[in-house]
């Protein structure tokens, strides 16, 4: 079976085809998906499908992408992930690719939420681009291996991923991986410890080989696990196995629960 570490059924793209995408997941094996909170004002229908599915789960965070939305508090953070369902702060971190002049309004939220995450014991969910080292100065500074996490949707060198797996967090590899041009990806693909590895699709994004440039789902996941048990030479079985219980094991979720559901 499979898991997807990260996923938007939420986004418009996916939302008016939930069933099918339901039905494809199973065909898939993937048994379950986190739904990523992005914003504030769209996290209700976030944690709404994750209260109608039992194999669906949901975050609760305020991505650095959206400057122009409300600002989640320590408080408001803690409150709405002690909600049924809700297992883990994010998506949050940083994002220089996109926002230009001073971005120390990203710095501040990204501290927020991993004040949260520590306050209430869940793990975070960590988007970095073009930001890897204040990432982890902060990660450091606010002391995140207290929480824990996932380096979502990786795509930094095999130096930040050691960092990051030094303050024990797990790595997320996504379709990217499946790229052919995405060497630094497949390189930490190879090296990730076991244990700590998981996979993703950041759907509707980022679809794998061979559906890429097309919307992705997350039945998707399973070309992702395959391409990594390529580069590991290892059976696509035993990367299914390792990132299902290493998402169960993160995100405290029961490994059944859920699984009969579709």
């Amino acid at each position: 079976m499979f898991v997807d570490s990260h996923c938007h059924l939420d986004f418009p793209e996916l939302a008016k085809e939930l069933p099918a995408l339901l039905d494809a997941m199973a065909a898939a094996r993937v048994t379950h998906a986190l739904c990523i909170a992005v914003n504030l004002p769209d996290w209700p229908a976030v944690h709404a499908l994750a209260l109608a599915h039992p194999n669906l789960y949901a975050t609760v965070g305020v991505h650095p992408d959206y400057r122009d939305t409300p600002e989640a508090s320590i408080d408001l953070l803690v409150e709405l992930a002690e909600r049924p369902k809700v297992v883990a702060i994010g998506e949050t971190g940083l994002d220089y690719y996109r926002a230009t002049g001073d971005l120390e309004w990203q710095r501040r939220r990204f501290r927020t939420h991993i004040r949260a995450a520590r306050r209430i014991g869940k793990p975070l969910v960590i988007h970095t681009r073009a930001s890897a080292d204040d990432t982890l100065a902060i990660m450091r500074d606010e002391g995140a291996r207290d929480a824990g996490g996932v380096m979502h949707c990786f795509t930094e060198t095999w130096e930040v991923a050691r960092a990051a797996l030094d303050l024990g967090f797990h790595i997320s590899m996504s379709g990217i991986v499946t790229f052919k041009n995405a060497r630094e990806c497949k390189d930490v693909a190879r090296r990730v410890p076991l244990d700590r590895l998981l996979i993703e699709t950041d759907s509707p994004y980022l679809a794998p080989v061979p559906f890429r440039g097309k919307r992705n789902e997350p039945a998707y996941v399973a070309h992702v696990a395959a391409e990594i048990a390529r580069l590991r030479e290892v059976p696509v079985e035993a990367i299914a196995a390792a990132t299902s219980e290493n998402f169960f094991n993160l995100f405290r979720i029961e490994a059944r629960k859920g699984s009969d559901a579709q």
